[in-house]
């Protein structure tokens, strides 16, 4: 039989966004196939019919389900879709030890099994699920859609490929000497957290924050450690990942089989972000010799930087994401 692990989920209303009264909101849990119980928000539309299109909502990558996927989980309910926004495991309120590590394997059956949970709700029609992936989890959401033919509809937000950025670096400038140093140092790392009995944290994004910085690093910190993001659970806002907790990433690339998801994507990104070339390049492998490219697409914001898509409400096309999810789960 499966079974839940007994979680300390919070009673309050503790997001960073205010709450809607156009929805109702309470928290869910659900186990996935490795066992480990997951932390949810389910909103439903306080005005709804008894079968509805559902949607499962994750990202960004190190933020938890009280940061901007759950503004996203929210604002499509108000659209009249049933949302449910997750904590991945070893995060936030979700279960997994130890804590604050990262798998692609794990983390798409994460996808896989939010899946499992709204297929199985009295008030969803199961051939009418969409998943939306923000920032590293569009790349986890590609990954899903690749292998789950549930899923009838994905949109991918401000992606990140975590394959390719933890192997070869921001901008692809890690060579191999690079990576196998890397690989030396994450190895050295487990070593010393094995003999010291504990588990090191990398750090969230750096405070203070240094004049020279790059931009992107101005710009997580501009929503991971100011009011406008902050948030107790969340690891960008304060530790960080496990030091090795993105280590299986460099050699696993998640994007392999991408161009024979048959089911509808759409992918969004701001043209001015730092991270914008890894949704280009996933739309075009994704397209490339594929026979199912009439429902695939890529949509480019003008003037966007990469975390205006987490919570700008007046920058994220939700009239966009609205049209694309009532089509493709009607």
């Amino acid at each position: 039989m499966m079974k839940t692990e007994k979680l300390n989920l919070t009673s309050e209303w503790d997001k960073t966004f205010p709450k809607s009264d156009r929805v109702s909101h309470k928290k869910v849990c659900f186990v996935n196939r490795y066992g480990i119980t997951l932390a949810a928000d389910l909103y439903t539309p306080l005005v709804a019919s008894a079968s509805l299109p559902a949607i499962a909502v994750c990202g960004p990558f190190g933020a938890v389900k009280e940061q901007c996927s759950g503004l996203y989980a929210q604002t499509m309910a108000e659209r009249g879709f049933l949302t449910m926004a997750f904590d991945p495991s070893f995060t936030g309120e979700s279960g997994g030890q130890p804590r604050y590590m990262a798998s692609p394997d794990i983390n798409t059956e994460d996808f896989q099994a939010a899946v499992d949970f709204l297929s199985v709700q009295d008030n969803v029609d199961p051939g009418r699920i969409g998943i939306i992936g923000i920032c590293g989890w569009g790349g986890l959401a590609l990954n899903t859609a690749a292998i789950d033919t549930r899923v009838k509809a994905t949109a991918v937000m401000t992606m990140y490929d975590m394959s390719r950025v933890n192997a070869r670096g921001y901008f692809d400038a890690m060579d191999e000497d690079a990576r196998y140093a890397a690989r030396e140092a994450l190895n050295a790392q487990r070593i010393r957290d094995y003999r010291n009995g504990s588990y090191e944290l990398g750090g969230g994004v750096v405070d203070p924050l240094p004049e020279d910085a790059p931009f992107f690093v101005k710009d997580y910190y501009a929503y991971y450690k100011t009011p406008r993001g902050y948030h107790p659970r969340s690891l960008n806002s304060n530790g960080g990942w496990n030091k090795i907790g993105c280590m299986s990433f460099m050699n696993m690339p998640q994007l392999s089989y991408t161009s024979e998801i048959r089911n509808a994507v759409l992918i969004v990104h701001g043209d001015k972000a730092h991270s914008c070339y890894f949704s280009k390049d996933a739309y075009a492998a994704m397209v490339k010799d594929s026979k199912f490219t009439d429902n695939k697409e890529l949509m480019l914001i003008s003037g966007a930087v990469h975390t205006d898509l987490y919570d700008r409400v007046d920058i994220i096309p939700f009239d966009k994401l609205d049209k694309f999810f009532k089509e493709y789960l009607k």
